[in-house]
């Protein structure tokens, strides 16, 4: 059976490749090269990918869709279940299959999909993997006794093979390699970040309108970053759902803890960070070490307060929790705070616009001119403080970057340049230049005094 999630594949539009397989024949370590980043994780553990983790990549700069699945069982307990049905339903809507084995053995799970995917059998390439010695390159001809037109022996590790499969792959799907890859839409890509079991993978199911992610009540279901896209308003959203963030004492597990840094990779793929809180429970000291992370790079950031369907009911409960956060955490002082329902659709929609403002106040520039125009304004209102060597001053600024939204000044002085006239320039900017929402990052440089003042 197609799930919703599945069929949605189908709805980018792109041509959809599923690596399909048995647990730690290398189907992760395939998925990586050929991207060409670390996007799935790879472990000795059997079972470690539980998702399809989707990822457009460019086959001879043809874009497509490439989807790593979690290894098929014959064994299917609790979530093994899921996974197998997951990964199996890629078969029908996939253009392209690689079927991964090992060259060392071949098991009864082998042997199980062997026998599934013979109705697909067109569009099914057996790559048989491990092939890392020439003492090994015989053993490919033990696996055209399967009856598939298409066997490709390879090695996932080193790389060897990789062209012939990715030139097998042009021939099915009858490309023709190109000189340049075509121009990408721009999207808003929304990261989200929280402890376990805060409601990320339910919020978004939500948002995609499909089980993008698997939900379950087990903390760290969640390992690797899910990917998935939805469209708000006429504007492409990627979401990348990401595990939950654990304190380090409680993160005992070595596939655990390369989830846990993988989500912290995260905030620098995305622009906007969703920081998912359970409003039962509030902020805590992990949440603010995350905040400090998405600030430091300059990063967007909603706190999203999640469950506020659980709430007591109690007069003004909400803005007591809303205040509490402001005075544990001023470093978010900028942050909004958007309070939701992921299970009751509660308020999604706002959440959407907020996150939609964060990431043109992101992107937005300044003109120079205007900037100086307002400087003056502000150095009028209040004066830099003096200090031992006199007063110091803010001759010009100028904005140097977006996103993240960094501007630099040129003053008299740098040593000492008292912190809360910076605070001051931040406040002003983000009063009267429309940065409200986002981190700001002020950079103070000297001018020479042999400079002229138009020079920066």
């Amino acid at each position: 059976m197609i799930d919703s999630e599945t069929l949605s594949l189908r709805e980018l539009g792109l041509p959809i490749i599923a690596i399909i397989g048995r647990p730690n024949v290398g189907k992760s370590t395939l998925f990586n090269r050929l991207v060409k980043k670390r996007r799935a994780i790879t472990d000795a553990m059997p079972g470690v990918t539980r998702d399809p983790i989707p990822e457009r990549w460019l086959l001879g700069n043809h874009p497509v869709l490439l989807v790593d699945s979690g290894g098929v069982k014959l064994d299917q307990e609790g979530l093994d279940f899921l996974v197998t049905q997951k990964s199996l339903s890629l078969l029908e809507i996939a253009d392209a299959i690689i079927m991964l084995m090992d060259c060392t053995e071949v098991t009864a799970e082998d042997e199980m999909l062997i026998d599934t995917l013979r109705p697909y059998s067109d569009k099914v390439i057996i790559a048989v993997n491990k092939i890392d010695d020439p003492v090994r390159d015989n053993l490919v001809w033990d696996y055209h006794r399967f009856g598939y037109p298409r066997v490709v022996g390879m090695s996932s590790a080193h790389g060897l093979g990789i062209d012939v499969l990715e030139e097998t792959l042009l021939e099915m799907l009858e490309m023709v390699e190109l000189d340049e890859a075509p121009e990408t839409e721009e999207r808003v890509r929304v990261a989200v970040l929280g402890k376990p079991n805060t409601g990320k993978s339910t919020l978004t199911n939500l948002l995609t309108g499909k089980d993008t992610s698997i939900v379950s009540d087990i903390p760290g279901t969640t390992r690797d970053v899910i990917m998935g896209d939805f469209t708000y308003k006429g504007t492409p959203y990627t979401i990348l759902d990401t595990a939950g963030i654990r304190r380090k004492s409680k993160v005992d597990e070595d596939v655990e803890y390369y989830s846990v840094n993988r989500a912290i990779k995260t905030i620098d793929e995305a622009d906007v960070v969703l920081l998912m809180i359970d409003v039962t429970t509030g902020l805590v000291d992990q949440d603010k070490k995350i905040a400090q992370l998405i600030v430091r790079r300059g990063k967007g950031v909603v706190l999203v307060f999640n469950k506020i369907d659980l709430l007591k009911g109690v007069e003004n409960e909400l803005d007591a929790i809303k205040d509490r956060a402001r005075f544990l955490f001023p470093i978010l002082s900028f942050a909004p705070i958007m309070p939701i329902s992921a299970t009751g659709a509660v308020d999604i929609g706002k959440l959407l616009d907020c996150v939609w403002s964060v990431w043109k106040q992101l992107n937005k520039r300044i003109e120079t001119a205007q900037l100086n125009n307002f400087l003056r304004d502000w150095s009028e209102a209040y004066q830099p403080p003096r200090g031992s060597r006199g007063h110091f001053k803010v001759y010009y600024g100028t904005q140097v970057s977006a996103p993240p939204v960094r501007f630099l000044f040129f003053v008299n002085r740098k040593k000492d340049f008292p912190q809360g006239y910076v605070q001051y320039l931040k406040n002003c900017i983000r009063r009267d230049l429309g940065f409200p929402q986002i981190p700001i990052e002020i950079e103070l440089k000297e001018r020479r005094r042999n400079t002229p003042a138009n020079r920066l």
